[in-house]
């Protein structure tokens, strides 16, 4: 039986107010829970993008931010951050740089996103149990790709703020 996991309830400036389940905060109940997102450039100014497992309940298949997920309740935000880096594509060696925090809703969860960005020009690994592949975007190239529905929601928001 798998373990059941619990988020932090937060309000809009990131204070905890309570707990709920994985399933409680995707089932549609709205419950502000946090997350957090790093966007990767590498020194030529390419942005590294994850494509979403095809498994994922939420906008699977899409390309996304590089690195993105859930805080655990009794987890800080930074702990996340580099436990998420590390789990998603095998980074531990990177210098995290706060952006902003926002709040984001779409049609089954509303998330507090705390956004960090970082230059890193190792290699990358993407887990392939998690992904299904990641690379380096030029920043044309993005932006050609804006509006077509290959990129999540979520990424598009966060790159016009970028």
């Amino acid at each position: 039986m798998e373990k059941e996991e619990w988020f932090p309830l937060v309000d809009e400036t990131g204070k905890i107010t309570g707990r709920a389940t994985r399933k409680e905060c995707h089932g549609g109940s709205f419950l502000l829970h946090p997350v957090v997102h790093l966007h990767i450039f590498n020194s030529k100014g390419e942005l590294f993008l994850q494509k979403r497992s095809g498994k994922k309940d939420i906008q699977p298949g899409k390309w996304d931010t590089a690195v993105g997920g859930h805080i655990d309740f009794g987890e800080e935000v930074e702990q996340a951050l580099v436990r998420e880096a590390m789990e998603e594509l095998g980074i531990t060696d990177f210098t995290p740089e706060f952006c902003y925090r926002y709040v984001w809703e779409s049609t089954v969860e509303r998330e507090l996103v705390h956004t960090y960005r970082t230059t890193y020009d190792k290699k990358i690994t993407p887990d392939a149990l998690e992904l299904d592949g990641g690379r380096f975007w030029s920043i044309p190239e993005i932006k050609k790709q804006i509006g077509k529905g290959i990129f999540t929601p979520n990424f598009e928001k966060e790159f016009s703020m970028l």
